[in-house]
């Protein structure tokens, strides 16, 4: 093997002899740290309904593998040797479904000298093998595949982000012409999204959400780094809104939870984070919306700026989403110049 050059990447866990270590972290100062990594059950279609039926041999599959993330998140330090006992403050372990998957988004917090990557890569893992255990009596041949990490913050690298069709094999990207991967490119807040969706049923699984799909969509589109969609209940909307911020995205956009239900919360959710109202915004998506369907104007979204993050609140209807895009499409780039401090217009 020849030796590495000054100019190679160091392994962190190996020493100059080449012998595997533990990092000394006790130098390094504490900070809020936070990473979020995702997976896939991919099995057949008849497993995804039974699921979200709820309707499998071993009943409540998701609160299964979702409980058996956590734990695993607490116990990364005893499965893998090198890494170091933390305090978690936090392990959220969230599912969604596609025609022929399940997936599994993992967010793990805490305070302290060093990252949180591993528990959170190692709740998707576990997460996901107790899927297939708890599928495997109608699809034993299902595949756990795609575990990897997208965001992690804190410490003294700050943000970092996966970027868009990244692979672990690909060489530079094709543009970047610094000879840095994409993902250790600077961070450009005003260029990441996140979207939000408040539903009981689609937390729960026992509905579609037809939404946060669309919304994605249309940002990847638009060149956004997009994030979720992050799924929650209506009474855990003020968690997931907190969830969507970390890492100072440049927008946020949520979608569901505007009515005059008494379990309707996302406006108050987000007035609550909000520095400054853009009650134009909201205004021009109700107007949007009661030219063809006059109940729109019912809906209570609000939109605003939470430090340099913009939030908008959308409908939980298809076609609500479709309204608010329609609004959103011509001044979108413009908003978010102005909130990095591109300039404006009076």
């Amino acid at each position: 093997m020849s030796e590495q050059s000054p100019a190679d990447p160091a392994l962190s866990h190996v020493d100059a002899e080449g012998r595997a270590r533990m990092v000394d972290v006790s130098a390094k100062h504490d900070t809020a740290r936070t990473a979020v990594a995702a997976g896939a059950l991919r099995t057949t279609a008849e497993v995804v309904r039974l699921v979200r039926a709820d309707d499998m041999p071993k009943a409540d599959v998701l609160t299964t593998a979702r409980l058996a993330g956590i734990a695993g998140a607490k116990k990364t330090s005893e499965l893998i040797p090198l890494c170091h006992q933390l305090a978690l403050s936090s392990v959220q372990v969230r599912f969604d479904f596609t025609d022929d998957a399940i997936t599994i988004e993992a967010t793990a917090k805490t305070k302290g000298p060093t990252g949180v990557e591993m528990e959170a890569l190692t709740a998707v893992a576990v997460a996901g093998l107790t899927l297939h255990d708890m599928v495997k009596a109608v699809d034993p041949a299902a595949v756990l595949t795609d575990v990897r990490l997208l965001t992690k913050d804190g410490g003294k690298r700050g943000h970092w982000e996966r970027a868009a069709g990244h692979h672990p094999k690909a060489a530079t990207p094709q543009g970047n012409t610094s000879g840095t991967p994409a993902e250790h490119q600077p961070h450009e807040g005003a260029r990441t999204a996140v979207v939000v969706v408040a539903s009981t049923g689609a937390a729960a699984g026992t509905r579609v959400d037809k939404t946060g799909p669309v919304l994605t969509d249309w940002l990847a589109g638009k060149g956004f780094s997009v994030r979720g969609p992050l799924v929650y209940a209506d009474a855990d909307i003020a968690a997931g809104l907190a969830d969507a911020l970390t890492g100072e995205p440049g927008l946020v956009i949520t979608t569901g939870g505007t009515g005059a239900s008494p379990t309707d919360a996302t406006p108050e959710a987000t007035l609550a984070v909000l520095d400054r109202q853009l009650p134009g915004v909201a205004e021009a998506i109700r107007l949007a919306g009661t030219a063809t369907f006059p109940l729109a104007a019912l809906s209570r979204g609000v939109a605003g700026l939470a430090g340099r993050s913009v939030i908008v609140n959308l409908p939980g209807s298809p076609g609500g989403v479709r309204d608010g895009i329609g609004v959103l499409e011509p001044l979108l780039d413009h908003l978010l110049a102005q909130v990095a401090g591109g300039g404006s217009h009076d």
